[in-house]
């Protein structure tokens, strides 16, 4: 079996070699010439996965070590026999971290209480819901939307959009991309105009889900009337050529790395391995193709265990509070991730938003953290760093 992977997916290299004919290469190298011959493609959003690409090879199974799908031309690999595979949830507690670190920045600039605030979820599917969870955490007052999921699985508890627009002080969007052939699911530029125009709090606002959800003019409209506080944007439309005069009004601004926790990526990597494993008996060109992975598919519990067991340990893994600190709470969030950091990154060199994205340093997760202080902490603080994940002293 000859497998395609980028290779920029950490923790991949290895796992396969005993079973396959592995080939690794950079996003723009995966092309339909290397790829002709390749029974498997490991990939990442930068590679789209469609005719131009797959027709004249004999590729069955996709693999992408993401959330995200829209890199995937689903319909042409369903009517084509080519099987896909997305690692869904793999990255939500990332970007859950990833959203901790900005409502404290947002709150200590503007001075808010967030345990007085509302905070409004637009797409509670994994990542939503890690962010509801962290959100309640804070001690925030949270409203779900997705009008799919309260559809599809007659859900209780959610509002609808108008609601948040009314009440949310800060909204967040954490959707697939969906064009129009979606009918009343569409996402693709659903905050346009008219939803900046229907908020009522003068919110702050934050996408970290794909960056085509937003109508960029719009939003840059909104910023200069005031109709929002200010905007938190992790995702762009036309990446890495983002809009420079948008970067320059933004609250906080980064390149596309919510969900690129090195715990994240070791899940992805893992799913997509489990994903070709699982499906690497193929149909290909009307014939039965077996790859014998049998030893793979009986240990797969094992190789994931030891794909996740390859994240390295953080530098500073005991978090130290400061009694005199004001912001205890915060410190030790941003002792585990500060957004500001990736945030002066991006603003220092926009034009190497690929770069910042391809060589993003090892940043873990808070259970990978433990805090300690010399003072006793009170038991709401110890409870809300223990529902975040931190281990305790």
């Amino acid at each position: 079996m000859l497998i395609v992977a980028d290779s920029k997916i950490p923790y991949l290299e290895g796992v396969f070699e005993p079973y396959a004919d592995m080939r690794y290469l950079d996003p723009g190298e995966i092309t339909p010439e290397t790829v002709r011959d390749a029974d498997a493609l490991i990939v990442r959003t930068r590679t789209k996965c469609d005719a131009a690409l797959l027709e004249h090879s004999r590729v069955g199974i996709i693999a992408t070590a993401t959330i995200g799908t829209d890199h995937i031309d689903t319909d042409w690999c369903g009517t084509h026999g080519v099987m896909w595979e997305n690692a869904a949830g793999c990255n939500a507690a990332s970007v859950a971290q990833y959203m901790t670190s900005a409502l404290l920045r947002v709150s200590l600039r503007h001075g808010l209480d967030l345990r007085r605030k509302t905070l409004g979820i637009i797409g509670c599917g994994n990542v939503g819901t890690k962010v509801a969870a962290a959100a309640a955490a804070l001690g925030m007052n949270v409203l779900l939307n997705d009008p799919p999921r309260v559809r599809w699985e007659k859900l209780t508890g959610f509002v609808d959009l108008e609601t948040i627009q009314r009440e949310a002080d800060f909204i967040t969007l954490h959707v697939p991309l969906r064009g129009a052939e979606y009918g009343p699911d569409r996402t693709e530029h659903m905050a346009d105009e008219a939803f900046f125009r229907r908020l009522k709090r003068k919110p702050f606002f934050f996408n970290a889900s794909r960056g085509d959800v937003v109508d960029e003019p719009a939003l840059k409209e909104a910023i200069r009337k005031g109709l929002i506080s200010g905007a938190v944007l992790d995702v762009w439309h036309n990446e890495p050529e983002i809009d420079r005069e948008l970067l320059s009004l933004v609250e906080l601004a980064t390149p596309h790395i919510a969900g690129y926790s090195a715990d994240g990526k070791a899940n992805g990597t893992a799913m997509a391995v489990e994903a070709v494993v699982k499906k690497s008996f193929l149909w290909i060109n009307d014939k039965f193709y077996l790859h014998d992975m049998r030893p793979l598919r009986e240990s797969i519990q094992q190789v994931k265990a030891d794909i996740l067991a390859k994240v390295p340990a953080p530098a500073n893994p005991v978090v130290t509070l400061d009694p005199a600190s004001p912001h205890p709470f915060a410190d030790a969030v941003f002792a585990s991730y500060d957004v500001a950091e990736d945030d002066a990154a991006l603003r220092a060199a926009p034009e190497k938003f690929e770069s910042l994205r391809g060589s993003y340093r090892v940043r873990r997760e808070f259970p990978a953290y433990t805090v300690r202080s010399d003072k006793p902490m009170p038991s709401v603080f110890r409870d809300t760093l223990l529902k975040l994940g931190f281990h305790l002293a």
